[in-house]
């Protein structure tokens, strides 16, 4: 099992110092975490996360390409995740949020689509 807090203002730091200043104008950051109800309204005590490494490492060069993009960073727990815990952490950093708000939404959606897969418990 695998289940870390990440470090938000870590992360953010590390964007930051590798980052060429200017091409940063922000960083967007989602934190998905496991939450109490499904999306049916069933109770949840815990769900069982793996995910695909290599489709992740794919994803992050795609969006590397972007010339408004200046940094991605992507992490996300394996093993069983009870209610609380960390699922995921998305952090894009780059110089224009009229493109980068779209693709900070599509980036989760791919990842929850066809990167994590929810194991039946």
């Amino acid at each position: 099992m695998n289940t870390e807090t990440f470090d938000v203002n870590g992360i953010l730091k590390q964007i930051k110092e590798r980052s060429n200043k200017k091409n940063l104008g922000m960083v967007l950051v989602h934190n998905g975490i496991v939450r109490g109800t499904s999306k049916d309204g069933n109770s949840v005590t815990s769900m069982e996360v793996d995910y695909d490494e290599k489709k992740l490492e794919k994803l992050k060069s795609k969006i590397l390409e972007y010339e408004f993009v200046e940094a991605i960073e992507i992490y996300i727990n394996k093993g069983k995740l009870n209610v609380g815990d960390d699922i995921m952490l998305v952090a894009l950093a780059g110089n224009d949020r009229k493109r980068l708000l779209p693709l900070f939404e599509n980036i989760i959606e791919e990842i929850k689509q066809n990167i994590v897969k929810e194991i039946e418990q």
